[in-house]
């Protein structure tokens, strides 16, 4: 099991979760964070940090977000990891919520 970041983390990119996972799993993109599936120890403690709702264990994932389990892991091998919390984007609160992101995901 992992946890995996879905869909509404893009242009959010909160990253409250960050600071509270033990084993330094996230990795940074330029609008969007994804899980190391190789470096999640499934403790759980990301997912109620997150503001977006964007977090959720593998075993939970929604069929249409079932192809976010795969782009973690692709984007893990790629970007930097991310310890400590930044600032959201400044227009991040709007961006929550919306809905079919995708296409704006920047590698």
């Amino acid at each position: 099991m992992t946890f995996v970041v879905l869909e509404n983390c893009i242009k959010c990119k909160y990253t409250d979760c960050v600071e509270v996972c033990p084993v330094d799993c996230f990795r940074e993109g330029p609008n969007f964070l994804v899980i190391d599936p190789d470096e999640c120890i499934d403790c759980a403690l990301c997912e109620p940090e997150c503001p977006a709702e964007a977090i959720v264990s593998d075993d939970d994932l929604p069929p249409d977000q079932e192809q976010f389990l795969a782009l973690n892991a692709e984007l893990a091998a790629e970007w930097p990891v991310i310890s400590q919390k930044k600032d959201p984007p400044p227009d991040a609160d709007e961006w929550n919520g919306t809905p079919n992101k995708l296409p704006l995901l920047e590698r």
